[in-house]
């Protein structure tokens, strides 16, 4: 388990944490979210005592990270996937962490084969490597202790999609075998699909945190999409209920609850072929929470359009 409790670091005259408090519970994999800038890597710099707080204190298992014996054991750490030897071979690098944490040298064979690195491309100089390369050493450099918790910083940076997809399945099966794992990323998306658990901070500030179902609790969820095979007709049949109705792409957009509008085309026997919630999403949610912090806005009319 990961304890944070009243973090708080200034640079200067800068604010980059300001009272910061969460938990990362065992068995689940918990996704720190923010823009570029939010604070998420300062924390897990003070998470492993690369950086000191001003306030506050982070304990690991109940302990301060300098107070964990062998910490590689303990703690998995990826918080730069360039930030390795470049002269060094990748086996090297597993190697020298091995022997730091008193492993065999098999664990380097089994870590390297788990992050799908070839003989040929352990024997590479490190300075060869692609950044999803570098990710994936990263990776089994974190591992490489079997620890209990990781804490790994963007690691699906540089990483092609079938890598995602692989990355996204071994923490999944980690946190199932009672692993903690915090994530950092700025890719929403992503992270909704792995994570149990969402934290969203911006500006040094936790705005939100809890799962999707709870972060999405406050948000309206009366808007439902609809296509039918007679959209005049259900939209006339809606508004006749007093419902607001929009187009919006090949249906309507309707200020109700799905089952409202659902029963409604059942009185009047009009066929639907879609029909689903229309509220805001997480990434909305996200968005309108760290409006204050993104450096770039959509332009009038945008919204939605693909990037």
């Amino acid at each position: 388990m990961i304890s944070v409790r009243g973090l708080t670091k200034t640079y200067g005259g800068f604010l980059a944490l300001d009272d910061v408090s969460f938990d990362c519970q065992p068995g689940r994999v918990t996704g720190f979210l923010g823009p570029n800038g939010a604070g998420k890597t300062t924390t897990m710099r003070i998470m492993v005592d690369l950086t000191p707080a001003d306030r506050g204190e982070i304990r690991i298992g109940g302990h301060r990270y300098h107070q964990i014996p062998n910490p590689g054991r303990h703690v998995g750490v990826l918080l730069d996937a360039s930030a390795q030897h470049a002269g060094r071979t990748g086996r090297e690098v597993l190697t020298i962490g091995a022997q730091t944490m008193g492993l065999p040298a098999s664990r380097v064979d089994e870590l390297l084969e788990m992050v799908s690195l070839s003989p040929e491309e352990a024997r590479r100089r490190v300075r060869n490597y692609s950044l999803g390369m570098r990710q994936r050493l990263g990776i089994a450099h974190a591992l490489l202790g079997d620890p209990s918790v990781l804490v790994l910083d963007e690691p699906a940076n540089g990483l092609d999609p079938a890598g995602i997809r692989w990355m996204r399945g071994l923490l999944k099966g980690y946190a199932e075998r009672g692993g903690t794992v915090l994530l950092s990323s700025h890719l929403l998306n992503e992270v909704e699909l792995i994570a149990d658990e969402m934290i969203l901070i911006g500006r040094g500030r936790i705005l939100a945190q809890g799962d999707k179902k709870t972060l999405l609790a406050g948000a309206d969820h009366r808007a439902t999409l609809v296509t039918s095979l007679d959209n005049d007709a259900l939209a006339r049949v809606l508004e006749a209920k007093g419902h607001q109705v929009a187009p919006a792409g090949d249906g309507l957009r309707v200020e109700t609850a799905p089952v409202e509008v659902g029963r409604a085309a059942a009185e009047h026997a009009i066929v639907l072929t879609d029909l689903r919630a229309g509220g805001a999403g997480l990434e909305d949610l996200f968005l309108e929470l760290t409006s204050d912090t993104q450096r770039d806005a959509l332009a009038p009319g945008t919204e939605g359009a693909p990037a």
